[in-house]
């Protein structure tokens, strides 16, 4: 009862609530089985605890075992130790003076100085940068270079797209049969010596059948392989023709792409002089916010000038706290060593005292043992006979089985040199026919390329490929002709659009970065 009971709480809200919830409804089963359950736990586990109780007390209390007690061996009297020299008791150790960097100022501050030197190098480097170099949004105009990289990109896309290049050749003609032979082992000779002979029967027996008046298959082969080339020059014409139909596609775009670039530039102008305006109304905008911002910093740096007077003094404060806590823990050091030194002298004492008592204990008894031993003689000699006649059998065994051995491994090497003979034979057959079978395919891939070169529609397509790479380039001198007439022109107006905008646009610029400076380290300030 009380293993069952024991087993039934434990696995209550594991196993067997699972169980139960697989069966019946999981709310049904926790609220009127479980958490009944439960409730009884604290009543039922004194129930368990009287069952065990029960049940220890019917079984037979065993006697405990007695364990062997060792006791000492000593030859002779122990001589009395000798008294230890007290050892010395250790100096105390100097505290740790405050250091010096408590009276002096932080290293942070310099490197921040450094840093703030650096900034306002690197701002007037900036600022004579800006001065030196042209506003970007009044260029309207591309760059030599610019241009330059567009016609190397265009040039490259159009030379990823010439699909007449030539065919890939094939691979290097293989000397393997014309060279030396692998060397090959014992069961490679063997395996293609059974090949060899298997290919040997099986043309011996269709000759044989074509005697009796059997059936060739070659017309069927020969119909087989007529189709074959057939599907073949097909979907050789088939590739052509995708390939001028790409081609064509890529003029087409190229000559979209030209109308699309005109348009383009009529857009640009547009949004040019709106992105004018726009700049002009941004700046007046950016001009208030950083009065503002300047009046916001020099209220903060009022602020900061109060709040370092009461640093220094908080920093004063400290230094006299941890001067009086120093003094009072070398004090409190100075009398735990006293007391320590007061406890170890009556240690030594007491243990002084303790050696040199006398102890007197029992003598121990020496046990005789026997050192001599008898050996016959006779059963000595009688197995060293046997062991020579037995070496004797074992010579004359091992002498037969490398005589029987000699034999196999010379008939062996004999097979091997014959089955080489016949593989040398049967690949000088195998490497002429596969040559002149080569040729053939060769001879017929080329034919099936001509056909398909020939086909109808490639013709017309290639023929339309031309016309229309004739009709791009014609768009393209037209359009370096209208571009060359309306250079000289523009670059006079980009030249007046720059000396009005830069005559406005750099005291803007100046006052930007001066107060981006004063931004800098007045945020500095702020974190210090």
């Amino acid at each position: 009862m009380q293993l069952f009971l024991v087993f039934f709480f434990t696995n209550l809200t594991t196993a067997i609530q699972e169980e139960w919830s697989m069966i019946y409804d999981a709310a049904f089963v926790e609220t009127q089985w479980i958490l009944p359950l439960l409730r009884w736990r604290p009543e039922i586990d004194l129930l368990i605890g009287q069952l065990a109780v029960m049940s220890s007390g019917n079984q037979m209390k065993k006697a405990p075992v007695k364990t062997t007690e060792p006791k000492e061996f000593s030859l002779t009297k122990p001589k009395p130790a000798a008294v230890p020299v007290p050892e010395l008791i250790p100096l105390q150790e100097k505290c740790k003076p405050v250091p010096v960097s408590t009276y002096q100022p932080p290293k942070e501050m310099q490197k921040i100085e450094e840093i703030k030197k650096k900034n306002q190098q690197r701002t007037k480097e900036l600022l004579i940068e800006a001065n030196m170099n042209q506003f970007s949004c009044v260029k309207p105009q591309k760059s030599k270079h610019t241009e330059d990289m567009m016609t190397q990109i265009q040039t490259d896309l159009d030379a990823k797209l010439k699909f007449n290049s030539f065919h890939a050749s094939g691979l290097p003609p293989s000397n393997k049969a014309m060279g030396k032979p692998v060397k090959l082992n014992s069961t490679a000779i063997l395996r293609q010596k059974t090949l060899h002979d298997r290919r040997a029967e099986e043309e011996l027996q269709r000759m044989q059948k074509l005697v009796e008046g059997g059936h060739e298959l070659s017309p069927y082969l020969q119909w087989q392989r007529d189709m074959r080339e057939q599907d073949l020059q097909e979907e050789l014409a088939m590739i052509g023709r995708r390939h001028l139909e790409g081609r064509i596609s890529h003029e087409e775009a190229a000559a979209a792409r030209v109308h699309v670039v005109e348009r383009n530039q009529k857009t640009a102008q547009l949004t040019k002089e709106e992105t004018a305006e726009l700049m002009k109304k941004y700046a007046e905008q950016r001009l208030q916010e950083e009065k503002g911002m300047r009046e916001l910093v020099q209220q903060v740096a009022d602020g900061h000038k109060n709040s370092k007077l009461a640093k220094e003094k908080l920093h004063k404060f400290k230094q006299d706290i941890v001067r009086e806590f120093s003094k009072q823990n070398q004090e409190l050091l100075r009398q735990a060593l006293e007391e320590a030194q007061a406890d170890l002298l009556k240690k030594f004492e007491i243990i002084r005292e303790a050696r040199t008592r006398p102890r007197n204990l029992p003598p121990c008894d020496r046990g005789n043992h026997l050192d001599e031993a008898q050996v016959n003689q006779e059963t000595v000699r009688w197995s060293l006979s046997l062991q020579k006649e037995q070496q004797q059998k074992e010579q004359q065994e091992l002498l037969e089985r490398v005589r029987s051995l000699r034999k196999e491994k010379q008939q062996k090497e004999q097979q091997l040199q014959d089955a080489m003979e016949t593989i040398e034979l049967h690949r000088k057959v195998s490497a002429k026919a596969a040559a002149i079978r080569k040729e053939e395919e060769q001879k017929r891939q080329l034919a099936i390329r001509q056909r398909a070169a020939e086909d109808e529609t490639n013709l017309a397509l290639r023929r339309k490929l031309e016309e229309n790479r004739k009709e791009r380039e014609r768009l393209k001198q037209s359009q370096t002709a209208k571009a060359q007439d309306t250079s000289k022109p523009a670059a006079f107006k980009v030249t007046t659009g720059q000396k009005l905008v830069s005559q406005k646009s750099w005291e803007e610029m100046e006052k930007r970065l001066e107060g981006y400076i004063e931004r800098l380290e007045k945020r500095q300030l702020f974190n210090l």
